[in-house]
């Protein structure tokens, strides 16, 4: 490292240091030579290890991976664009329920308006539709979410979150095949789940709702939605920051002095004499000596002295090709289209891209379609609690149905849509609660507010 030496000299020795460092921290050599999870290729014609096919090997290897992708949706900008729409898309403001009589039974007048209060009491007691928004965004983040219900003896239901870490295989049952994961299952059908071991302490199944995500059904545990693509994200972030820091670098160096055939002491005359201050370090004692340049300099270089204006090289545009190829692979495995991860839609048309055959709109319904099986399974478990509290008669499963409607994702004309509607309910296969529903209405509350328009609009006319 230069001590002594020109400002210039030390100035282009911190440059080169520096970019230096931005691209040994960029590009590893090994890694091509690395699966996604950092392991060596299984050489050809070898056998390998069986359970390098696995997503994961066991609790600590799936533990490390959630803790990256959790560092990822909080670090990451990207991650955490892709996390926000996911939601945003799939949950939007929340999705709706209704109690309706079940199809061809003859359910006792006021049943499904019972059921319907207890329902709406869950709703508001447990914030629902906040806790929706968390439930997707922890099971995107973690590959999970466990949810434990508790009933009182009054018949109401309450949902906490249990912590993927707090499920975890005892130290008793490690020989267990069947207590693995800190899930205890049928020796025999590991789908059918007995246990879980909340802090070493087993949890009767049905007290618990286990979501998970990205694994086949006879796995336990699931995986991370950023667990394949989180080393694209560290690049796509780590280019952004390479790509910043030597531009401000470049920008910050606003021309450069070469004086040919000079000596160390000429090049310091030749400064002081053109600068227009100059202020000396106390500690180090050396002389540093800046002069402006206004708007519309003109340099006149003497012999020997040339200037050189090292921003006028900057070409950002290959690099964020680059970038773009990263994101672009990120989206592909989240089946969005670029502009959901980059939030930019200068080549994208939202229009052509939500409509109902786009990919992005098969895979938003599949998504809600998933979503509404396992709140129908809590919104059951809360009607049964309230049935075993006495506040609901026992036949009330069997006589009522919970009908779940998720936010619309295709691009809707308001007006088209109105007509089908119309149709269909003057053919009678539409109902008017369910067009309610399909606007986002409330039923019940909408014919309150009919019925007192009404009255008010007749107390006018007398008047």
């Amino acid at each position: 490292m230069l001590t002594n030496g020109s400002p210039l000299d030390r100035l282009h020795h911190r440059l080169s240091e520096a970019c230096g460092a931005l691209w040994d921290s960029f590009v590893d050599p090994a890694e091509a030579y690395l699966d996604y999870q950092g392991r060596p290729w299984v050489a050809l014609g070898g056998d390998g290890d069986a359970s390098a096919r696995c997503s994961y090997q066991g609790p600590e290897e799936l533990r490390d991976l959630r803790d990256q992708c959790r560092m990822l949706a909080v670090t990451n900008e990207f991650a955490i664009n892709g996390h926000e729409n996911r939601v945003s898309y799939t949950i939007g403001v929340g999705h709706s329920y209704r109690v309706a009589p079940r199809k061809g039974r003859n359910a006792p007048d006021g049943l499904s308006g019972q059921a319907q209060e207890v329902l709406d009491e869950f709703l508001v007691r447990n914030q629902w539709h906040r806790r929706q928004r968390e439930i997707m965004h922890r099971t995107d983040r973690d590959g999970e979410v466990f949810l434990r219900l508790f009933v009182d003896s009054q018949g109401t239901t309450r949902v906490r979150f249990v912590e993927p870490d707090q499920i975890a295989t005892p130290a008793g049952h490690r020989d267990d095949p069947s207590a693995s994961f800190g899930i205890q299952t049928d020796p025999h059908d590991v789908e059918t789940v007995r246990a879980y071991y909340v802090d070493s302490q087993p949890v009767d199944a049905a007290e618990i709702q286990h979501r998970k995500a990205n694994v086949d059904s006879n796995v336990k545990r699931g995986l991370p939605l950023y667990a394949p693509v989180r080393k694209n994200l560290r690049r796509a972030e780590k280019l952004l920051r390479n790509m910043s820091v030597v531009a401000e670098i470049q920008s910050a160096i606003a021309l450069i002095r070469k004086h040919r055939g000079a000596t160390h002491a000429g090049v310091q005359q030749f400064a002081a004499a053109s600068a227009d201050a100059s202020v000396t370090d106390s500690v180090t004692g050396q002389t540093s000596t800046f002069r402006r340049y206004g708007p519309g300099t003109i340099l006149d270089a003497p012999g020997g002295v040339e200037y050189d204006f090292p921003t006028s090289g900057i070409d950002a545009a290959t690099f964020v090709t680059v970038l773009q190829a990263e994101l672009r692979a990120i989206a592909a495995r989240l089946v969005m289209p670029e502009f959901m991860l980059t939030s930019d839609a200068s080549n994208a048309n939202f229009s052509s891209t939500m409509v109902a055959e786009g990919p992005a709109i098969k895979m938003f319904a599949r998504l809600q379609s998933e979503q509404i099986a396992y709140d129908r399974e809590i919104m059951w478990q809360v009607l049964e609690g309230a049935v075993r509290a006495g506040r609901l008669p026992a036949e009330a499963r069997g006589l009522v149905e919970i009908q779940i409607t998720a936010p619309s994702l295709g691009v809707r004309d308001a007006l088209q849509d109105a007509k089908v509607a119309r149709i269909e309910f003057d053919a009678g296969i539409l109902s008017s609660q369910t067009w309610s529903q399909r606007s986002g209405l409330d039923y019940d509350q909408e014919q309150e507010n009919r019925i007192e328009n009404a009255s008010r609009q007749v107390a006018e006319t007398d008047q």
